[in-house]
């Protein structure tokens, strides 16, 4: 298995990783983060997809997707902080004035995890960063020491995942998520 990862940039296989089996199915899309809240709130069922296509036909990619060949198998939601509602977070702190990247949502299909392909998306998506000249990158994961995490609400990645790709505790959050405390941890790209 060669893992590649690369920007996402085309819909249809983001659509795999993130949409919903059925198409009017009311999932996050992973724009929960990414719009605001009342935008969120206001898209609904198939109006969720078809936002998520125009982001794409924009041209920034959405974060970036491990690939199995020319198949989609991991997903990782990256992008500057300023432009996510981490910016307006009372539970997230800043460390500092630096114009960080935010990678919030980590995903791998079922059938292909515990193979590497998170500890991939997370090194694609600081490669990514860098690319765009992002300084520094952050993530937000569970610290759930050896405790068992639900894999719905894994999404924010693990604590000693993020240690193995090199990021450091930035800071304690007050955010929690499935019963575990979130920590920043931080990665300086400079």
């Amino acid at each position: 298995m060669t893992i590649a990862v690369r920007p996402a940039s085309v819909f249809e296989d983001v659509r795999t990783l993130i949409g919903p089996k059925s198409p009017e199915a009311n999932v996050c899309w992973c724009l929960s983060y990414r719009i605001p809240s009342k935008l969120n709130n206001e898209l609904r069922g198939p109006a969720r997809g078809e936002h998520v296509a125009e982001l794409c036909r924009a041209g920034t990619p959405l974060g970036v997707l491990a690939h199995d060949g020319d198949e989609p198998v991991g997903w990782a939601a990256v992008a500057p902080r300023s432009d996510t509602s981490f910016a307006r977070s009372r539970k997230i702190p800043y460390v500092d004035d630096l114009p960080v990247w935010s990678l919030w949502c980590i995903r791998v299909r079922p059938g292909h995890r515990k193979k590497g392909i998170s500890h991939a998306l997370i090194a694609g998506a600081v490669e990514f960063a860098r690319s765009q000249g992002a300084p520094a990158i952050e993530a937000y994961p569970l610290d759930n020491g050896d405790a068992k995490v639900d894999l719905t609400m894994a999404y924010a990645g693990i604590r000693k995942n993020f240690e193995r790709a090199g990021f450091t505790h930035a800071a304690d959050t007050t955010s929690v998520l499935a019963g575990h405390p979130r920590v920043l941890m931080r990665l300086d790209l400079r």
